[in-house]
């Protein structure tokens, strides 16, 4: 097993404190060359003992976090795992954490106590109009000025600026995203079936429809019923926004002779919404798709009802796992079934493959001025952000202390140690609410995965650079329209869609309710975005 270096970490800063406490220091000290030059001081002269140790002290930084299970930090060696994180980064950290399921009221009160405001403040997703508000009033710290910097950020610097837009009010970037896979979108599609029934990997939308209809109509299951469908759906439409993507439709908006426009006035989106209704026509999905609930949606393809699953690629991979581990046999008579994953696809033979990108992020950190009242606070705030997400230290957010709660194996996996605790009991726990995860380390050490997951991951990375953003995504988050009436102009557009595939209104009432759209606000929606757009480009 490879040699502890968190606890020889920890085991220095012990002996640092336990040398000055001997000579009377009430001083904290650092690690590493910090505390070997407080030592130094010390030894040569009493009286410049305390002006030293005080010159090393790290900076402490205060930080409203989220609590999932109740015990962050607060178990037997969670001390120990903070204690090696500081040492670390440098800094001390004095968190607050905050009961996920209140923690919106208490962030709401925490806005207004400038008294008492810390200086990182957690937030659990997408930029609500109250931390936009309070952007626009100055509450945040520019971060543009701050974490490009390569140097001090090695981390952080990397982040993807797609992303960054989304967290961007009035050009401003108010904070670091706590990351999520960007190409997670993907098809999975029964690999039994498809050797069955002579079929290649799909590549074009063409390919998709065959491999649907020759799943619905060509009696893959072989029990010469006619009792299957191609993709399962249900009345979640993220398969369609993806479809959508496939056909270079966009994300949600596009750019369109240097415009930005709502994805529903293009050509492509209602060329995709034609190819989804033949698809409802022909029988290849269930008739009741729209009223079906999310929470059984999987079990179409488990119950062997479907072949192909659209959704992010860890749902089709865990339809793989339950295959494997309830032993469901391949219907070609040799093992178990088994899906096959695959990410983007294009609109046609020779064309480029899309798949539609996610947000890339599940909330932010932001750095507020009344904590963080001066550059150094915010450069102490981001060291911490960007030292966690160094190896070592995710590692240690995710597993604990080597040598103790986990150790590495000769073929270099993770070993957790702690395999048979309660998750909310385990020492690290809390620790990784603080960790951004950017950039992807595709080479750091994991626990061993299944051969199905190091597929799913694989494919998740090959995604990123076929991933469809949503180029709106910034200027959205400071639009006052938006904000006041985007959740009903969503609504308008995704029933309108089902209807139309639904064979509920034909194409003439898809256009009246486009022009539902525009007359409640979508056309004043169209002009404010384009004034923002412009206003980039002429910078």
């Amino acid at each position: 097993m490879k040699r502890n270096k968190l606890l020889s970490l920890l085991l220095v800063g012990a002996m640092t404190v336990s040398m000055l406490a001997g000579c009377g220091s009430k001083a904290e000290t650092g690690s590493g060359q910090a505390a070997e030059g407080t030592q130094a001081a010390s030894q040569e002269a009493g009286g410049a003992e305390s002006a030293a140790a005080e010159s090393t002290e790290k900076p402490t930084i205060t930080f409203m976090c989220i609590d999932i299970y109740g015990k962050a930090m607060g178990n037997v060696g969670s001390e120990d795992v903070l204690k090696a994180a500081e040492d670390y980064t440098g800094i001390n950290v004095d968190f607050n954490w905050v009961a996920n399921d209140s923690y919106s009221d208490i962030l709401g009160v925490t806005l207004m106590d400038k008294a008492n405001m810390p200086m990182v403040i957690t937030y659990g997703s997408d930029l609500g109009a109250n931390i936009v508000q309070a952007a626009k009033d100055g509450a945040f710290w520019d971060l543009n000025d701050f974490v490009w910097d390569e140097e001090k950020y090695p981390n952080l610097s990397k982040m993807n600026e797609n992303v960054c837009k989304a967290f961007t009010v009035d050009g401003q970037l108010v904070g670091v995203y706590r990351s999520r896979p960007i190409g997670r979108n993907g098809l999975g599609y029964r690999a039994d079936w498809a050797e069955k029934l002579g079929l290649e990997e799909p590549k074009t939308i063409e390919d998709i429809y065959n491999m649907m209809y020759q799943f619905t109509y060509g009696d893959p299951d072989g029990n010469g019923k006619d009792d299957t469908y191609g993709l399962c759906m249900c009345k979640y439409t993220g398969p369609l926004d993806i479809i959508q993507a496939w056909f270079g439709a966009g994300n949600q908006w596009k750019e369109v002779d240097g415009k930005l426009v709502p994805v529903h006035q293009t050509e492509e989106y209602l060329e995709a919404l034609k190819w989804m209704k033949k698809m409802y026509d022909d029988g290849l999905i269930y008739k009741d798709w729209a009223t079906r609930e999310t929470n059984t949606w999987t079990d179409g393809v488990k119950n062997g009802e479907c072949g192909m699953f659209l959704d992010v690629l860890d749902n089709s991979r865990r339809i793989w796992d339950y295959f494997e581990t309830e032993g469901i046999p391949s219907v070609t008579g040799e093992g178990n079934a088994s899906m096959k994953l695959i990410g983007g696809i294009a609109a046609e033979e020779g064309g480029e493959p899309h798949t539609l990108a996610t947000s890339g992020a599940a909330g932010c950190f932001l750095i507020t001025k009344a904590g963080a009242k001066t550059e150094q606070d915010v450069e102490n705030c981001l060291t911490y952000l960007d030292k966690m997400n160094d190896e070592e230290m995710r590692i240690l957010a995710d597993y604990g202390l080597e040598g103790r709660d986990h150790e590495i194996s000769e073929e270099g996996y993770i070993v957790d140690l702690l395999a048979d605790k309660e998750i909310q009991e385990k020492p690290e726990i809390g620790l990784n609410q603080s960790v951004a995860y950017v950039p992807d380390l595709p080479d750091m050490k994991t626990v061993e995965k299944s051969d199905r997951l190091i597929e799913e991951e694989a494919i998740k990375a090959a995604n990123v650079d076929i991933a469809v953003f949503n180029p709106a995504s910034g200027y959205l988050v400071s639009s006052k329209i938006n904000a006041e009436v985007g959740t009903d102009l969503k609504d308008i557009l995704d029933r309108a869609r089902t209807q139309y595939v639904c064979g509920q209104i034909d194409e003439a009432g898809l256009q009246e309710q486009f022009k539902v759209w525009e007359q409640r606000g979508g056309a004043d929606l169209i002009a404010e975005i384009n004034e923002m757009y412009q206003a980039d480009q002429t910078k």
